[in-house]
């Protein structure tokens, strides 16, 4: 008969305890703690842990490898491309071919708000890894299975999804509908997929908890061990998460350090535009992001990443709206940043901003009324990013103060106008960096005119088809609004 006890297990981040308590000692959460059952013959459970992980070379333990010798016994590593360039480019790797994609044997976590587009953009890259030859040009030498694990549609609702999205005809996509782990597992032993996609894991379970699904307890040990199934066999899992209501990912905090990359889908699922960004990479960086837009054939990847600026703005003049190119990773996307003023009360006007940092916000109305001329401590401010991303950097301070300054005095700069620049505390404007990247990819788009620092903008290269206007400090650049 086996042996149980009761634990507390804090929902926020995964600690155990063996009292319940209003606090959790670790995380400092409120109310947190979960009770479970905590069974003391899970120990000889032979399917926990990497021992009854069938490995890819000898049943022996191998021990300890010098890292000289990894490469020469396993090979080189070849990431499994999706076949979708946007979404390749956030999972990570190198612009040469056949480089850029899923790693073999990692385990990626994707997250976003309900009807967002997960499910619709992992069936189209699991329709792309079954059907490789519509890869690489039509070039494709090698051959994949995909296991897509639905835990919350039928087989049948899939099979209509996918012919909706045109991936229907993969020979290589397996599809199973099913949430018991044990099962889930058994399946991917005898298929023997390269990539395992699982929506999601919230409603996986093992039969062998007392917990309900989704709960601290079974999320930890599933998780756990889809790890260590990935590793052991080279299959690489990818693994769809619920997000709570202040859109953080559902569970313990301990699912995003078990996992190789977590990828965030942002965007407002009542708009077309859609965002990937990589919260967490091992095999990349964290800095690159993907653009979508929904369509009714699926998430159709922006060409020749078409800035949001480009899709959104019309050409009419708009006071308060200027295009600032952001840079994202290695990626150059021409944003369109707006803002508003509106009366309020002295003492208590309101700073609103929405993708851009409050802080930031704040010095630079300081920044306007002290050097720039503008009295805004009676008004209301309100600033935003066109199509729901985020700009951290400070390239994007000039843009910011021209747009704060065509709200207030109700002019506009031609829409064909970009702006790049650090604003200083002195009102001075500071160069930017990869300034010519940004310049070249707003020609790129149709931009004809760049408002930049005058520090650095004799040494730029001519860009056919833009005109550069430098400007010293931020008074200089408000006067061409007036």
């Amino acid at each position: 008969m086996s042996k149980t006890r009761t634990i507390y297990i804090c929902t926020s981040c995964g600690s155990t305890h063996s009292s319940w308590m209003g606090k959790c000692n670790d995380c400092g959460a409120w109310d947190s703690l979960e009770e479970s059952q905590f069974d003391k013959s899970a120990a000889s459970d032979p399917h926990r842990g990497s021992s009854w992980v069938e490995t890819k070379g000898t049943i022996d333990n191998p021990g300890a490898t010098p890292i000289t010798e990894i490469l020469a016994s396993s090979g080189p590593m070849r990431r499994l491309p999706t076949g979708i360039t946007e979404l390749d480019r956030v999972l990570g790797g190198t612009e040469a071919d056949e480089c850029r994609g899923l790693v073999p044997g990692s385990v990626v976590l994707v997250g976003g708000e309900p009807g967002i587009g997960k499910s619709t953009l992992l069936l189209q890259a699991a329709g792309a890894w079954a059907s490789p030859i519509n890869m690489d040009s039509q070039q494709a030498d090698w051959t994949s299975k995909v296991l897509y694990v639905s835990s919350e549609e039928s087989a049948q609702q899939i099979q209509l999804r996918a012919d909706r999205l045109g991936v229907a005809d993969a020979d290589g996509l397996f599809v199973l509908a099913d949430t018991n782990l044990a099962r889930i597992l058994e399946q991917a032993r005898k298929i023997k997929p390269d990539v395992c996609v699982i929506d999601s894991i919230q409603m996986i379970y093992k039969a062998d908890l007392e917990a309900s699904p989704g709960s601290v307890t079974q999320l930890r040990r599933c998780c756990s061990e889809l790890v260590y199934f990935a590793k052991a066999t080279g299959i690489s899992i990818v693994l769809v998460g619920h997000v709570t209501k202040e859109g953080t990912l559902a569970g313990p905090r301990m699912l995003e350090h078990m996992v190789d990359a977590v990828l965030y889908f942002e965007g407002d699922r009542y708009h077309s535009a859609r965002i990937v960004r990589a919260i967490k990479n091992r095999f990349g960086t964290t800095q690159e992001l993907g653009i979508f837009e929904m369509t009714g054939q699926g998430l159709q990847q922006l060409p020749g990443g078409m800035s949001v600026a480009a899709i959104q703005s019309g050409g009419e003049h708009r006071p308060g709206a200027i295009v600032c190119p952001a840079m994202h990773g290695s990626r150059c996307v021409c944003v369109e940043i707006q803002a508003l003023t509106a009366t309020g009360f002295v003492g208590s006007a309101k700073r609103k901003s929405s993708g851009l940092d409050s802080s930031r916000l704040a010095m630079l109305i300081a920044v306007l009324e002290q050097h720039g001329g503008l009295r805004l401590a009676d008004r209301d401010v309100f600033v935003s990013v066109v199509g729901g991303l985020k700009i951290v950097e400070p390239a994007a301070d000039l843009a910011l103060a021209l747009s704060i300054a065509g709200a207030h005095y109700k002019r506009s700069l031609p829409p064909t106008t970009i702006a790049i620049g650090e604003v200083g505390l002195g009102g001075e404007l500071r160069a930017a960096t990869q300034i010519e990247q940004r310049l070249r990819e707003s020609a790129r788009l149709g931009y004809t005119h760049a408002i930049i620092p005058t520090s650095g903008s004799q040494k730029l290269a001519k860009i056919s088809g833009m005109e550069l206007i430098p400007v010293k400090n931020v008074s200089q650049a408000i006067e061409r609004l007036m």
